[in-house]
């Protein structure tokens, strides 16, 4: 029997159902071994360091090679970098290692790191590539997901390590296992059903979620661009959608689960459903009507090509009590013809009619966007035109990003601008969005907040009204989960500050009571009463034929 070893502060008490009808069976689990690359369990050669022979080179802590694995006895430190899609990756991840009996923990006590890596900067995978130096040094077995091993699996830091492919991750037990005995595992292929590509994992797999009250749901894997910076689209791959029943199930599956809130994610939801036949609205149509009251949904990023056909319908939508009036839109640049050396597939005039409309149909709309400073073929008036737009709609939350070449994409055999000069640009454009204060002036209105996370400094909690508006609020016990009044006390750069106006007993909760079926499941409940009635009656019909048949015939 194992020992298992409570660590305080890494409770877990949202681990969804431990078995399900996808788990993967044993024989499954052993029966493909061509993935599995046996290690000889060797000591670790100390090697000097290179450099001044007389500097005493740093020694390697020795890795414990396990002959058997007995699930409860190893402890794995699971780290995440990126996007709300990794995240989710990470939870699912987490939730499959915790069911099958492992302790999830910190870093300097875990047995083995699973990290999951993000490809979209150079700064994210040069934290991740020491990341695994460090637990290496320390003698930490070392488990990578993410995109950065999909998009590059030879790159010479990651060889013999053991590596989860991002459509892998249903597989994440079986692996840990495996490199736990010291051999290396590397799972990079797509998943199939029936000949044909596949989102990923399935959506139903447990999890052990970040925020207990917050569901990420990847709605699909992959986009239709061929954007000319991107590294992302080498890791996800074409647009791959999840069917909407599945995502609609998940849905209600979080809420049961106590989630009040619910975040789509991909790598562009306006192209959701493309090619299954299905589309963005017509998934948030049939969401919407599963969202217990109290409780909201949060649309994610989607491209300006893909959303334009859509306005009309998503502007609805956004409109809904129980979905915020906020989107993320990333525009890149003001300039057309930067726009087209990215090949973004869409004009700044395009851009600025999917803003004004939904502007003018969504009451209290929330527009983010991101900027990319410095692309290679970015004149002096090509930033100008992206300083007008930025200047012209004052978005209260911009993501600046210096441009980074990353390998392998066609943006990186460019002709770099200067190092200096891209700096510079990035400063314009962060004093501009310093310059304007979103919340200015909102001191004494009243929001109704829905309260989900802990401010970063933790001193407040965070709650967000209908247009995804961050709104600090005092510590107050049995706060969080819950729907309050308040009333803005101040006002900052990125938030807004507010005193509580409801009495406890006046806080709401979700109200999963008033959950409501999804329209499909009533109507063919409906149609199944209709056939079990009609059954009887031909049953009764045929009874009264026979005896009177036998009467007839005496």
């Amino acid at each position: 029997m194992g020992l298992e070893v409570n660590l305080p502060g890494n409770d877990i008490d949202d681990i969804e159902d431990l078995i399900s009808a996808e788990d993967i069976k044993p024989r499954e689990r052993y029966e493909n071994k061509k993935s599995v690359t046996v290690r000889a369990k060797k000591r670790a050669q100390i090697k000097p360091t290179i450099g001044d022979a007389n500097t005493e080179a740093p020694l390697q802590a020795q890795k414990t090679i396990y002959e058997s694995v007995v699930p409860g006895t190893q402890k794995v430190y699971v780290k995440t970098w990126g996007c709300a899609h990794n995240n989710s990756d990470s939870e699912y991840m987490a939730g499959q290692l915790a069911a099958y009996g492992y302790n999830l923990s910190g870093k300097d006590e875990a047995d083995l790191w699973l990290l999951n890596s993000c490809t979209v900067k150079n700064p994210s995978e040069d934290t991740f590539r020491n990341e695994i130096e460090s637990g290496m040094r320390n003698g930490k077995h070392v488990v990578v997901a993410g995109c950065v091993p999909q998009g590059a699996p030879k790159s010479d830091y990651l060889r013999g390590l053991s590596v989860i492919g991002v459509q892998q991750i249903d597989r994440v037990v079986e692996v840990v296992e495996e490199t736990l005995k010291g051999h290396s595992v590397r799972l990079l292929q797509n998943k199939k059903v029936h000949g044909r590509r596949v989102a990923g994992a399935a959506l139903s797999l447990p999890k052990v979620r970040k925020n207990p009250l917050i569901e990420i749901i990847s709605i699909n894997s992959g986009c239709l661009n061929q954007c000319t910076y991107c590294k992302t689209k080498h890791a996800r791959g074409d647009l791959a959608s999840y069917p909407p029943d599945e995502i609609v199930e998940r849905a209600r599956q979080s809420f049961d689960e106590g989630c009040c809130e619910i975040w789509l994610t991909s790598e562009d939801t306006g192209a959701y459903g493309r090619d299954i036949g299905s589309s963005l609205p017509e998934l948030l149509w049939q969401l919407v009507e599963v969202i217990p009251e109290h409780c909201m949904l949060r649309v994610g990023m989607t491209n300006p090509p893909y959303i334009l056909e859509h306005l009309e319908e998503v502007a609805k939508v956004l409109q809904h009590p129980r979905v915020y009036a906020f989107l993320h839109v990333p525009v890149q640049s003001g300039s057309d013809s930067v726009l087209g050396e990215m090949k973004r597939e869409y004009c700044r005039k395009d851009f600025e009619h999917v803003v004004d409309f939904l502007r003018s149909r969504v009451p209290g709309l929330t527009i983010a966007t991101d900027i990319i400073c410095g692309f290679p073929t970015e004149t002096e008036q090509d930033f100008e035109e992206t300083m007008t737009l930025c200047e012209k709609y004052r978005f209260p939350s911009l993501f600046i990003n210096q441009f980074f070449p990353r390998p392998g994409t066609p943006a990186a055999k460019m002709e770099r601008i200067p190092a200096n000069l891209v700096k510079k640009r990035t400063k314009r454009l962060t004093d501009l969005f310093y310059s304007y204060e979103p919340y200015a002036g909102r001191e004494g209105q009243l929001y109704t907040v829905l309260v989900t996370e802990i401010s970063h400094d933790k001193l407040h909690y965070v709650g967000h009204n209908k247009s995804y508006e961050q709104v600090l609020l005092p510590m107050r016990d049995n706060l969080l989960g819950t729907r309050v009044r308040v009333r803005i006390t101040g006002t900052s750069k990125f938030s807004m500050m507010a005193e509580i106006l409801d009495e406890e007993s006046d806080w709401t909760r979700c109200d999963y009571s008033k959950q409501t079926q999804p329209k499909t499941s009533t109507s063919s409940s409906g149609r199944g009463q209709r056939y079990v009635g009609i059954a009887l009656i031909v049953g009764a019909v045929a009874f009264v034929l026979q005896l009177l048949l036998r009467f007839l015939s005496q």
